[in-house]
């Protein structure tokens, strides 16, 4: 009949796992017994006595000597995969705690956002996050689509900024602001002096929009489909900025969403309302649905209403949609 003590091993050194452990991971390493008790601030047969028990305990070989230096068995190599992780992380395990103490006194804050709300939107919310809460280590996170949603569900961040068309069943969407669609062309276009602009107005120019890909190309493809209007695209390009730039070269016109145009575009680019024909977009908060926010979170999102109303923007309706 098999004892209960067969089946489960106890090492006899002192009763202590660890130890031996720790032993063998140093004199692997180093490839001595001295070594590896300098190393442990032990004596040399402490170290062989620890050895010896693990080597009892687990039933095999665990070291060689190969020419001047002790070498894993194959056993040996088998063991010190699985047990150094363990060993080095229970070592590191006070500094470890006392970081993550630390990290949880001063706590931090993680928040998903698109390219343009980074760029547009967030920058003078984080500035009023940032001095009143130079404490909280924030981390913005340059995702959008479906990359955003994943860390939302994961938990890799707190919440998420930006524009949601269509909100899936298990986030809450909270939308705050609503930035109109807008037609930039140059300021001697010929489309900036007209009193009206239409669809078909736009026809014959090339449009400078982002990938097929993105929300605003197929919202423009639709319109015009729609509308049984025909339009060209001169160029696909990502990056607001970049379309900025190259509209204001006169490569082309383009439809942005109001969120990107600040008051130095106004003084070279030409910016007129497309509100008859095409949605106005909408930025705000996301959340999973039933997850706790951190003081940190709500913190951040009390302060995205008021740093929007301090921009004063001159392309945004001004009205909240809460």
């Amino acid at each position: 009949m098999t004892s209960t003590r067969s089946l489960s091993p106890r090492f006899a050194y002192k009763s202590d796992k660890l130890k031996p452990l720790r032993a063998f991971c140093q004199t692997a390493r180093l490839g001595s017994v001295s070594r590896a008790a300098e190393a442990l601030y032990l004596s040399q047969p402490a170290v062989t006595l620890q050895l010896q028990a693990l080597e009892r305990e687990m039933g095999v070989r665990l070291l060689e000597r190969s020419g001047r230096r002790l070498a894993l068995t194959r056993e040996g190599e088998a063991l010190y995969e699985l047990a150094r992780p363990l060993v080095e992380g229970l070592d590191g395990l006070e500094g470890v705690f006392r970081e993550r103490i630390r990290g949880l006194d001063a706590g931090e804050l993680n928040v998903a956002a698109g390219s343009s709300t980074i760029l547009y939107l967030l920058p003078k919310i984080v500035e009023a996050f940032r001095a009143a809460h130079p404490e909280v280590r924030l981390t913005l996170h340059n995702v959008t689509g479906a990359g955003g949603l994943d860390l939302l569900r994961s938990d890799g961040v707190d919440l998420a900024v930006g524009s949601m068309l269509d909100v899936p069943g298990d986030l809450s969407y909270a939308p705050v602001y609503r930035f109109e669609p807008m037609l930039i062309a140059p300021r001697d276009h010929p489309l900036a002096t007209l009193e009206t602009l239409t669809l078909q107005d736009l026809s014959p120019y090339g449009l400078i929009l982002p990938p097929q890909r993105l929300t605003t190309y197929r919202m423009v493809d639709l319109v015009f489909q729609q509308n049984r209007v025909p339009y060209t695209v001169a160029l696909e390009v990502g990056g607001w900025e970049v379309i900025k730039q190259y509209v204001a070269m006169g490569l082309g016109i383009s439809i942005v969403t109001a969120i990107c145009l600040t008051e130095a575009d106004r003084a070279r680019l030409s910016a007129r309302s497309l509100a008859d024909y095409f949605p106005s977009r909408s930025y705000g908060v996301v959340v999973r649905k039933g997850k706790y926010l951190s003081p940190q979170a709500r913190a951040f999102t009390e302060l995205i209403q008021p740093a929007l109303f301090e921009r004063g923007d001159y392309y945004a309706t001004g009205q909240s949609d809460r």
